[in-house]
């Protein structure tokens, strides 16, 4: 059995692996709070024991963990809780490197608000809003690292994982569009945690957001092939085999990194019903164009134009949103060059003279929550 525990804001995830199929039962306990999660046909294993040391004291929700046996063939994980929580448990079938595992959620009563916080930043304006009162308001762009936690996104030759090379690079976009006085930045993760595809948009239409940009580092099946591309979600098909490839495998990320059957994907259908759609895929196709022009100072483009595909994540259907694959993970030139600090600002400031080169055509709209007095 392995044991993994992967605290965020939004959640914490504890996650128990297998060889076999785990049965569970769960039960939440009062005054004070703590969850009891009773494994079923198990004894006790060197990863379960080592289970506690794996809380972290900034863990917002788990205070502490303990491990014993509850009665023979069952062993008892009790979490005490720092608040009240809502917790779901949920089992998820082998799938990639993983065997059978059991997934526990814990959230916060109050579902963690990233418009709250973006207008709380908005409090305390930049002193260079105040000398250039010309911005009707900040541009707010949603920088998405892509995959995270239990989803490790593309494996390199040399030991590479997507996951971290996106969060890298994405850090570098925040702090470059933080500084300028027309922008700021959210970012949908901040850590090593798994984020579903759906709650990366949802986040992104929270906040209103101006754009969307999902950061990648993808692999092909041949390790030559290299290059940059950028991505537009596409309406009806794939503008190349490898576009409709690439998105599948993406849209796999909620498989591998795991989500609970019962969540339904709320914009699937309104997406290629809403009017909006169209227009807002004209507008990601213009911020593909521009981004993608700079990426091309940078590295070799793997394709000279903007492709299309059904990427999930791109279907926020009023926020124009792209998807940028930084490099191939899977070519072990293009590995090295991810991995290098020098690289890494390169492309990050590339993405940023992109994004300021599409808001300077077009501003952004002036009716929102976060607009300026």
């Amino acid at each position: 059995m392995a044991t993994r525990i992967w605290p965020a804001p939004d959640y914490t995830r504890v996650t128990l692996e297998s060889k076999s199929e785990i049965r569970y039962a769960l039960l939440g306990v009062k005054n004070p709070e703590r969850l009891v999660l009773d494994l079923e046909g198990t004894e006790l294993s060197a990863a379960l024991a080592e289970l506690d040391g794996k809380v972290t004291a900034s863990d917002p929700y788990i205070e502490k963990l303990r491990v014993g046996r509850n009665r023979p063939g069952v062993m008892r994980v009790v979490l005490d809780l720092k608040q009240e929580v809502k917790a779901e448990a949920f089992t998820l079938p082998p799938i990639a490197e993983y065997g059978y595992r059991l997934v526990l959620d814990i959230h916060p009563l109050v579902p963690v608000d990233p418009l709250a916080a973006l207008i709380e930043q908005s409090e305390k304006p930049k002193v260079e809003q105040r000398a250039n009162p010309k911005f009707a308001r900040l541009a707010t762009i949603v920088i998405d690292a892509g995959h995270g936690g239990e989803d490790p996104g593309a494996l390199g030759r040399l030991g590479s994982r997507e996951k971290d090379i996106t969060l890298t690079i994405a850090r570098r976009l925040r702090e470059l569009v933080d500084a300028e006085p027309n922008m700021r930045a959210l970012m949908t993760r901040d850590g090593d945690y798994f984020l579903p595809l759906q709650s990366r948009v949802d986040k992104a239409r929270k906040v209103k957001a101006d754009l969307f940009v999902s950061i990648h580092a993808d692999a092909f099946n041949r390790a030559h092939v290299r290059g940059s591309s950028v991505f537009a979600l596409s309406e009806r098909r794939a503008t190349s085999e490898a576009a409709r490839w690439l998105a599948k495998k993406e849209n796999e990320a909620d498989l591998i990194g795991g989500v609970s059957l019962d969540v339904k994907d709320r914009y699937l259908a309104q997406t290629l019903l809403d009017l909006s759609q169209t227009a807002t895929i004209d507008h990601s196709l213009r911020l593909g164009s521009s981004v993608l022009q700079e990426l091309g100072h940078v590295n070799t483009l793997h394709k000279a134009r903007v492709e299309q595909a059904s990427f999930a994540v791109l279907k926020a259907p009023d926020v124009p949103s792209i998807l940028v694959e930084t490099a191939f993970i899977s070519n072990p030139d293009e590995e090295k060059r991810l991995n290098d600090e020098a690289y890494q600002e390169k492309l990050a400031r590339a993405l940023l003279v992109g994004i300021k080169l599409y808001v300077a055509k077009h501003p952004p709209r002036p009716a929102s929550p976060l607009a300026l007095n």
